[in-house]
């Protein structure tokens, strides 16, 4: 339950990714909590379904249907959600896309395309929202990484690439802006097994067999567990508390303490812990 005199209540959280899994859950998270929403996406249907759900509980919505990829959509965004609300005190970059496949197997395409969204469009939110959130008393940049910005799996270069690049861009950011007396605060989040659409949408590795598809998406259908609305709460909890990174899950975890403890090895021990709870499969 939101506390009541949460220093959330009243203000303007604008959301990406806001359309389904995290996004959405985080959005309703932060609705109980009194804020009102800017909410971004491309689905524009799922963006709708979200503004539905926001309003049962009384506070303002927004909705911009945006691609990320787009360097003018973003340099558009600001006015859009100033023009909306006046405000902005807290900005959650969460959308994120996924692509399947070992690096040799990965279009560059493909690769290119993730960092736009999963990297290269964090940063240019931050470039263009920063300014609005310090002429706040307090505001809060929260930046999605994932479990892959602590630890790196075979199979998954791209998404490693970005999410170590939030989590560096960010963590230095916050140092800056401590340094320099802001008022906004940063929050890296790394969700772990959390049951959302991204690895169904993943665009697949070239030259994959059907059987191999089929078998990688067992594994991930066993690890994805913790429901998308769960998340949604740990992560609006974090940034009230204005924690500076959240780890969502037990298994986000666990393989962040297995990081520290062997920075060079842990994958050893995690392969043979994702091949138990996997029955086997493995990755």
């Amino acid at each position: 339950m939101a506390a009541r005199n949460s220093w959330l209540r009243g203000g303007v959280a604008l959301v990406t990714g806001a359309a389904s899994g995290i996004g959405a859950a985080l959005a309703q998270s932060l609705a109980r909590r009194g804020m009102d929403l800017a909410l971004a996406d491309r689905n524009a249907d799922g963006l709708a379904a979200t503004a539905q759900a926001v309003s049962g509980v009384g506070v303002r919505s927004s909705v911009h249907r945006i691609d990320l990829a787009d360097r003018a959509a973003i340099a558009a965004l600001p006015a859009q959600v100033l023009d909306s609300h006046g405000r902005l005190n807290v900005l959650v970059n969460n959308a994120g896309v996924a692509v399947g496949g070992s690096f040799l197997q990965v279009d560059e395409s493909d690769f290119d395309r993730l960092m736009a969204v999963n990297f290269e469009a964090v940063v240019r939110l931050t470039r263009a929202f920063l300014p609005v959130l310090q002429k706040e008393p307090a505001a809060q940049l929260v930046n999605i990484s994932s479990i892959f910005g602590i630890v790196a799996p075979p199979g998954q270069t791209a998404y490693c690439a970005s999410k170590f690049a939030v989590r560096g861009f960010s963590e230095s950011l916050r140092h800056e802006l401590a340094v320099a007396g802001s008022p906004v605060g940063v929050t890296v989040v790394h969700p772990g097994g959390v049951r959302t659409a991204i690895a169904e949408n993943a665009t697949p590795p070239r030259d994959v067999t059907p059987e191999l598809l089929a078998r990688q998406k067992q594994v991930w259908e066993r690890m994805l567990k913790m429901p998308a609305a769960e998340a949604g709460e740990i992560v609006a909890r974090g940034i009230e508390q204005r924690a500076l990174r959240v780890l969502v899950g037990d298994d986000a975890r666990q393989a962040a303490f297995l990081q520290r403890l062997f920075p060079v090895g842990y994958w050893r021990f995690m392969a043979a812990e994702i091949r138990r709870r996997t029955g086997g499969v493995g990755v």
